[in-house]
């Protein structure tokens, strides 16, 4: 009889685990929806926080208010992550190629010390602007929750958050940097 209390704790515990992680693979999955190729905003799209305000690399204020009018990749990711250095040279050339179209990148860093920020910027070439969105509630509030980095929104010129990604979006033929960075364009070119 002893032996099944342990048993019987090991595998409530199992699936309390198993439960946690499928809640957290429904979330993210969810998340995951660009919009189709060719596809504008929902009309309802939600509409993001451009009140918030961060500091650059330079330590000067700015406001995401800053990038009302264009459209915007605000994406949430980390020094540490892998999966957020995939998607960093498709933003670079998605930023160099439609940014006199009216295209913004802004990478946020979170859940990461933003000193390590400015080597990594300069390591990697990222031509946009970096903020820091460290232990910051309201972000976390705004565009959260973070159940995965890297978390990228694609805003609309009027503030509306047409589509948001956890992770690296599903590769096609290609490479996952190649195939995240169609995605992307994809998500953007018909904002544009």
């Amino acid at each position: 009889m002893r032996r099944i209390k342990p048993i019987a704790g090991f595998v409530a515990s199992s699936i309390a685990v198993i439960a946690s992680l499928a809640l957290i693979h429904r979330e993210s999955t969810s998340a995951r929806a660009m919009p189709p190729p060719g596809t504008a905003c929902r009309t309802n799209a939600k509409k993001a926080n451009l009140q918030l305000a961060f500091r650059d690399l330079t330590g000067q204020r700015v406001s995401l208010e800053r990038y009302r009018g264009k459209v915007l990749i605000l994406d949430f990711w980390a020094t540490w992550c892998l999966p957020c250095q995939v998607e960093i040279p498709g933003f670079i050339d998605l930023y160099r190629k439609y940014q006199s179209a009216g295209l913004e990148v802004v990478g946020v860093t979170v859940l990461d010390d933003f000193k390590k920020a400015r080597p990594f910027v300069e390591q990697h070439g990222m031509n946009y602007t970096i903020l820091d969105g460290n232990d910051r509630d309201d972000v976390e509030r705004a565009f959260g929750p973070f159940v995965g980095l890297p978390t990228t929104l694609v805003i609309g010129r009027d503030g509306s958050i047409c589509a948001k990604h956890v992770g690296i979006p599903s590769p096609g033929t290609g490479s996952l940097e190649k195939s995240s960075r169609e995605s992307f364009e994809a998500a953007v070119r018909p904002l544009l």
